[in-house]
């Protein structure tokens, strides 16, 4: 019985992939999602590994597949890295529901953190390579069958003979037909239901007509088809295709595997500690801020923490820009995505899943791996288009060459149909860039943005930023003077003392001069006070017995001293009778700044320096590096007005700044970088991000820049030229089609192959690492009130 009148019935939810249940429950979407904060309360953010894509068409077809599916916001799919990403709001879309959609599409998705797709990928890897291996045992038959018809005098192989060794021929093709070619008949399948043209539909075609025709000569060798089979052909380029894509699949993965390290460090599981002192293993996305969790060596610590008991090193490589081994002990941080490299450690939570430093690295180079070049885009828009055109190629090459040889003029269709292939170009410009972009997360520098490596090539002007990119953000000390009676070792302990009490950056300086000196424990201080911006004030004592009065730390005027005009950034130490010492401070210089202006200068590069400092510190620091161009008391408006400028000269820029003030002008410059660890990561507006402290990545990032798009350009024009050479040759109907096979195969691992030489190029002599800046153990300081 009806209960409304309704006519059009509701459509059935979409079945949900076997083996991913789990993905609907709320509690696992932290392991491959993130709250999108970009499009508001609800929305959540996914990453996927899309299996079954072989060209950039594929990635055109998953990203229709997705945002038909209501409730997905976007969707952006990266056909060199096979990954996606998925915005999808909460109430209106369940992830079952947009991975259903990519299996009816004729993909699969897999979450990206998910542990079965590294297990799935050597199965499939396994697979091909079985299949290859099948292909070749075939082949090297089916030729020995075919050898005598091309060394045979005519006549001298009878008929049965002949039709023996045809139908012989025909039963080893049978498995490279139904085993070995499963992957290109399966692609073709999905193309023809989807009514688009993919990369294996010429393939696909060439092997059914090579295979069919074959068969008609041996089943009727009196026919029109009769004069000549093409087993080995067959065999032959299927052999040399299947080898082609297993190894530009094992090198894909090489030239983006720094990625896929970095996306896959954390385990799966972590041993968390109960209230009761138990200890279990639990999820690692179930990790919450306060659990107990025990590490052991050769782990990764899945998230944030403290460490509570224990002593290790950790490499934090990845993480923080430091190449050696750090010691952690009681009371020290922990960094998600670190390797505990020692000993077994127990750590207290203190930020989980998204709110890690790890969590938002990983977020961009996810979002690198997806992004496409704009050379990519133009390539992938040509590639359908093309694919068409080789379809009419073939189709006319056929026509042409019929009234000759109806066999010859089907062969020579499919030479047209398998040479013409754009497999290389659309792996021109993806491959180059992702090994390049999987080098620079090896040496320390995040590419947020792939299409950044071609704009950075182009750069003729690098901006630096002064305090926190060309310098460090503490001071250092310089020239000490005394009043008579006072030597420097002891003025010096007696300001260390009073400034240890201080986070003021001239107080940490002086704490940190200090320290280590021999009359630094003999001074006890009492009475402290601090006013904020001018100084301290205090009493000392040495072993009981008070220095007279109330001692001064600080500015000129905080200690009642007239300084000199045009004084250095100075502090002061003053007691009742007048100036004790007074201590020049300077900007602690990055140890390779020097050596990276240089450097740039060599590279043909203007370099300039823009700061907000006042003019006589950045002129000091500018003179100190050999910059000629420098600039003081810049306001973020004024820095983006002189990169506009400069934009309007026809000068390409770079900006290099700490990614605290600096957002307009990264977002305004034609590249940008964000130094430091201070970067927020997520929303910094930089192409670059380098989390360590060593400024010879910016020279090393440009020119690993060049060097791309070099290898772009020679794969492009590779491929170029390979086509313009084999497709007359197809025509001409002088290319078989084991060699269509063999060179198309040869086009695409030639480009991949050359772009292997990014992931596997030395850093160049002069990226020595900086050494890291000293560590001081201060005492607890007192904050200013």
């Amino acid at each position: 019985m009806l209960s409304s009148p309704s006519f059009a019935a509701e459509p059935a939810p979409p079945a949900v992939p076997r083996g991913l249940d789990w993905i609907d429950d709320p509690g696992e979407w932290a392991a491959f999602s993130r709250p999108s904060g970009e499009h508001g309360s609800g929305a959540w953010e996914s990453s996927l590994a899309i299996e079954g894509m072989t060209c950039a068409a594929c990635a055109l077809t998953v990203e229709e597949a997705l945002r038909a599916v209501p409730g997905v916001l976007a969707a952006d799919v990266g056909a060199a890295s096979r990954r996606a990403r998925v915005v999808w709001r909460a109430g209106q879309a369940r992830p079952s529901q947009w991975l259903a959609a990519v299996r009816r599409a004729g993909y699969r998705g897999v979450p990206l953190a998910d542990l079965a797709l590294r297990a799935e990928r050597r199965r499939e890897a396994r697979l091909v390579l079985w299949r290859w291996l099948v292909a070749g045992l075939c082949m090297m038959q089916v030729m020995m069958y075919a050898w005598p018809a091309y060394t045979a005098a005519p006549g001298e192989i009878s008929a049965d003979a002949q039709a023996l060794l045809r139908w012989a021929a025909w039963v080893l093709s049978l498995p490279v037909m139904l085993f070995s070619c499963g992957p290109f008949f399966r692609a073709a399948l999905r193309d023809l239901r989807l009514r688009r043209v993919g990369m294996d539909t010429p393939v696909t075609l060439g092997i059914l007509i090579t295979f069919v025709v074959s068969s008609w000569g041996t089943f009727e060798p009196d026919g029109i088809f009769g004069a000549e089979v093409y087993f080995d052909s067959l065999t032959m380029f299927v052999f040399f295709l299947l080898g082609s894509r297993w190894l530009e699949s094992r090198l894909r993965d090489r030239t983006g595997g720094a990625l896929d390290l970095l996306l896959q460090r954390l385990p799966e599981g972590v041993e968390r500690e109960g209230a009761d002192g138990r200890r279990e293993q639990v999820a690692a996305h179930r990790v919450v801020v306060g659990d107990v969790l025990h590490v052991r060596p050769g782990e990764a610590f899945v998230a944030d923490a403290l460490v509570l008991d224990g002593e290790t090193l950790v490499d934090e490589a990845l993480l923080s820009g430091e190449s050696r081994p750090v010691a952690r002990g009681p009371g020290a941080r922990v960094l998600a995505g670190s390797y505990n490299l020692a000993a077994a450690v127990c750590v207290r939570v203190t930020a989980a899943g998204t709110d890690t430093r790890f969590a938002e690295i990983a977020a961009l180079m996810d979002e690198a791996a997806r992004s496409r070049p704009r050379l990519a885009q133009l390539a992938d828009r040509i590639a359908r288009p093309f694919l068409l055109v080789v379809l009419l190629a073939a189709l006319g090459a056929a026509l042409f060459w019929w009234r000759h040889d109806p066999g010859h003029a089907l062969m020579v269709a499919v030479a047209v149909l398998i040479v013409t292939c754009p497999c290389a170009l659309s792996l021109a410009t993806p491959a180059a860039m992702l090994a390049s972009a999987g080098t620079l997360a090896r040496r320390g520098v995040l590419v947020r943005r792939l299409q950044a490596l071609e704009a950075l090539a182009q750069v003729d002007t690098v901006v630096f930023d002064k305090t926190g990119t060309l310098t460090r953000d503490a001071l250092v000390l310089g020239a000490v003077q005394t009043r008579a009676g006072i030597d420097r070792a002891q003025a010096l302990a007696m300001a260390a003392a009073l400034a240890a009490h201080s986070l003021h950056p001239a107080s940490r300086a002086l704490a940190a001069a200090g320290q280590g000196g021999a009359h630094v424990e003999q001074w006890q201080v009492t009475d402290l006070g601090e006013e904020p911006g001018l100084g301290l004030r205090g009493r000392l004592l040495r072993n009981g017995w008070p220095w007279p009065g109330v001692l001064r730390l600080g500015s000129a005027a905080h200690c009642g001293i007239a300084a000199p005009p045009g004084a250095e950034t100075m502090a002061w130490l003053a007691d009742e009778q007048g100036m004790l010492a007074s201590f020049v401070l300077h900007e602690d210089l990055r140890a390779d700044a020097a050596a990276t202006v240089q450097r740039l200068a060599q590279m043909g590069v203007a370099v300039q320096l823009l700061s907000g400092d006042a003019d006589a510190a950045v002129a000091r620091v500018a003179a100190q590096l050999g910059i000629g161009e420098a600039r003081g008391a810049c306001s973020p408006q004024y820095k983006l007005q002189a990169l506009r400028a400069l934009q309007r000269q026809g000068r390409h820029s770079a900006m290099v700044g700490d990614g605290l003030n600096d957002g307009p002008v990264l977002a305004g410059a034609d590249v940008s970088f964000a130094f430091g660890q201070s970067v927020p990561l997520a929303q910094a507006q930089a192409d670059f991000v380098v989390p360590g402290g060593r400024l010879m990545a910016v020279a090393d990032t440009l020119a690993l820049a060049r060097r791309t798009m070099a290898v772009v350009r020679q794969n492009l024009a590779w491929a170029a030229f390979y086509n313009a050479v084999s497709v007359p040759l197809a025509v001409a109907g002088w290319m078989p089609a084991w060699l269509a096979g063999l060179g198309m195969a040869v086009s695409s691992l030639l480009v991949v192959l050359n772009a292997l030489r990014l992931a596997s190029a030395p850093p160049d002599a002069q990226n020595a690492q900086e050494p890291p800046a000293p560590v001081h153990l201060a005492r607890p300081a007192t904050e200013s009130p």
